[in-house]
């Protein structure tokens, strides 16, 4: 059971400082002192907007990744980048999104790179609120590399990947972090047309050997690309089988859609603690803390305060910081001032 009520949480990403987005365009002007210092500089404006803002849960805003997921393709042995098979113009769609081919066994021996960026959190962040890191699942992550004579398709690239994952989370455990999201949007996007069962008996598997050794969720979205979702959105195909995630709490966008079929959220209170995206990452409008009490309202029918956390529908990575900062101010007053009663 989480500790308090209505706790405030984020999934994992925090917009870039501009700065840092011109610095990424011209690395070959610095040297390796330089970029790490520019790392810890990123970290520390991450965290002292969240702490601003007064999350319970907080991450280094994965100021260190180029992506929520293919920046993890830099540490995996075996592939190589595959730029023929992306479209170059036209409007924005994941299919603009960067490719690998496969070109030998796939495996990372210097592990994913999140113990180092936890270790960093963990030196720069006060005491005070939990920190918290995201993974890419193996088969989201398994989503941007293309099949090949040894890797026949999808599946068999997902099963090759959960023992670099189950790798990670353990030497993530290991370092001490305490709360880890294994993200697994590829999930709920196909969840319309796949397997579901054969998508719980990848998750848990992958999972199961930091099961109880960490508080554990996931994050299950529709997509968000520029902006842009790719999935079918309905939480229905998802039930009842994703009950059965070996999960502590399980996040799902809802303000992008409106709070359709927040009445399902019901199910998943029966199982395991929800953390509901009450804030759209997809939408310049910013919440006002009265949008904010109305939507935890809603919420409170299914779920209960106990099992209730917060937080935006997506990684905010793509949302402009001037937004992203106020949504998440207003986010922890609204959920500050429902907790009072």
């Amino acid at each position: 059971m989480q500790p308090i009520p209505i706790r405030t949480t984020v999934v994992g990403s925090y917009p870039f400082p501009g700065w840092l987005e011109y610095s990424t365009q011209h690395l070959d002007s610095f040297g390796a002192a330089d970029i790490e210092e520019m790392a810890e500089d990123a970290v520390i404006a991450a965290v002292h907007d969240q702490m601003k803002a007064g999350l319970d849960v907080i991450t280094d805003g994965e100021q260190t990744r180029f992506d929520f997921n293919l920046s993890f393709y830099g540490f995996i042995e075996g592939i190589a980048p595959n730029h023929t098979e992306t479209r170059k113009f036209g409007p924005p769609a994941h299919d603009q999104r960067g490719k690998h081919s496969i070109v030998g066994e796939l495996k990372a021996p210097r592990g994913l790179g999140s113990v180092k960026e936890f270790e960093r959190l963990k030196r720069l962040a006060p005491v005070g609120p939990v920190l918290k890191c995201s993974l890419p699942g193996p088969y989201t992550l398994s989503g941007r590399l293309l099949p090949n004579g040894t890797y026949k398709d999808r599946w068999e690239i997902t099963q090759a990947l959960i023992p670099i994952i189950q790798q990670e989370l353990t030497a993530l455990t290991n370092a001490g972090c305490k709360e880890i999201t294994l993200d697994e949007p590829s999930m709920s996007c196909y969840a319309y047309k796949e397997d579901t069962k054969r998508f719980v008996k990848i998750f848990n598997e992958t999972v199961a050997p930091i099961k109880n050794k960490c508080r554990l969720s996931t994050h299950l979205c529709f997509g968000n690309f520029k902006g842009r979702p790719v999935g079918f959105r309905s939480l229905k195909p998802m039930l009842p089988d994703f009950l059965d995630m070996s999960v502590d709490e399980i996040h799902i966008e809802m303000a992008n859609r409106e709070f359709a079929e927040i009445e399902l959220l019901s199910a998943f209170a029966e199982k395991m603690d929800v953390s509901v995206g009450i804030i759209d990452v997809k939408n310049y409008y910013v919440e006002s803390v009265a949008d904010v009490k109305d939507r935890i309202q809603q919420c409170l029918k299914y779920v209960p305060a106990e099992k209730l956390s917060v937080a935006p529908d997506c990684g905010l990575s793509q949302t402009a910081r001037w937004a992203a900062r106020q949504k998440l101010i207003n986010m922890v007053e609204g959920a500050r001032q429902m907790r009072k009663g």
